[in-house]
């Protein structure tokens, strides 16, 4: 018997509906963390303050106000990322093979991981530099006076990237599993990998000096050639 029009909408309908059930599973870990992180997001805004060594200026009316829930969205964002990962695994998971679900198990808490440690490395190593660079930039000329609705988005977003982007390694051992990529083929694409890092780097570094160029682009290298190590170790 052939297929009825409604034989092949169902499951396109039942993907939808599930798609749906995730992203309200979503919306409500968001709603949950972020209000947990508003009971600590003063602390969190003294910490990103903390490389700039100063207070911040505020010139429109409602942007203290704005900047401050701006942060405790974001918070709320990085505490419930261990779920939202887990909860884009439940929706793709039953279109693998059973060997290929149980890599949930690295999935989530490694992908949360090394998360962290791209934020860590942007925190501890790119931002001193590149605040360093911004406020001593030809201080004969310019004073340096940074408004809270340009310094910390700039501070987050960059965190936020390097953190996304150390979880390449994890991304490429996945693929590697699910046969879409080799450690071969990623290898002979290194020539391309180095262009697309220092392409990478230039949109994401906050300053144009070829220093904090580099300071971005060596760590984006590095994360390449190292997953192509873990392509390796996933035949």
């Amino acid at each position: 018997m052939s297929d009825t029009p409604s034989d092949k909408i169902m499951p396109i309908m039942g993907h939808l509906r599930e798609l749906r059930n995730v992203l309200i599973k979503c919306a409500i870990v968001l709603v949950i963390t972020t209000l947990i992180s508003l009971t600590f997001t003063t602390q969190i805004l003294q910490f990103l303050i903390a490389p700039y060594g100063d207070i911040l200026e505020t010139i429109d009316p409602t942007e203290n106000v704005t900047t401050y829930f701006r942060v405790a969205l974001m918070s709320g964002a990085v505490l419930a990322m261990p779920f939202l990962v887990y909860f884009v695994w439940s929706f793709i998971a039953p279109g693998l093979e059973t060997k290929e679900r149980r890599y949930v198990r690295f999935i989530v808490p490694g992908a949360t991981v090394l998360f962290i440690l791209g934020v860590a490395f942007a925190w501890a190593v790119m931002l001193p530099a590149a605040i360093g660079f911004l406020s001593s930039f030809e201080p004969e000329i310019f004073k340096t006076s940074w408004r809270a609705a340009a310094y910390i988005p700039f501070v987050t977003s960059l965190m936020f990237w390097i953190g996304i982007a150390f979880e390449l390694p994890l991304i490429v051992f996945f693929l590697a599993k699910l046969k879409i990529v080799t450690a071969a083929k990623l290898l002979s694409w290194w020539r391309f990998a180095i262009v697309g890092a220092a392409i990478i780097a230039a949109l994401i570094t906050p300053t144009v000096d070829p220093f904090n160029l580099a300071l971005v682009m060596g760590p984006l290298v590095f994360l390449y050639f190292l997953s192509i190590l873990m392509a390796k170790l996933a035949r």
